[in-house]
């Protein structure tokens, strides 16, 4: 692999968590290695790795685009990486308002709906 992969690797466990990745990379076949390959260098090796913004207003960004775009399925993840990414309850609230004003009230409902539900999973088991 790559010095680009390694570093999305490492910026991954930190913001996901090792239970996730290593999840992830058992469900890894030949299928998907190239896609698995293109996310953890992009997303994570470029776009998480840069020190441009940190990672608590990135985690509040794509939060936001997640539910402006309707990609919901990814909320609760990205939510629970807020446990590591230093983005609080507030700040996810004030991303999802203004998905409200920009994007729309119904996908921001439905994200706020999905962090409720997150926050409720992460808080009954600490």
């Amino acid at each position: 692999m790559s010095e680009r992969y390694d570093i999305g690797m490492k910026v991954r466990r930190e913001v996901l968590g090792d239970t996730h990745v290593d999840r992830a990379e058992a469900d890894r076949t030949e299928f998907d290695d190239a896609f698995q390959t293109l996310i953890t260098e992009g997303a994570w090796g470029n776009v998480w790795a840069s020190d441009g913004i940190s990672r608590r207003e990135r985690s509040m960004l794509t939060l936001a685009l997640l539910a402006a775009t309707g990609n919901f399925e990814e909320i609760p993840m990205h939510i629970r990486a807020t446990s590591r990414t230093g983005a609080s309850k507030r700040d996810v609230l004030e991303a999802f308002q203004h998905v409200a004003i920009y994007a729309g009230v119904p996908r921001a409902n439905h994200a706020l709906k999905l962090a409720k539900q997150t926050y409720a999973e992460m808080e009954g088991s600490q």
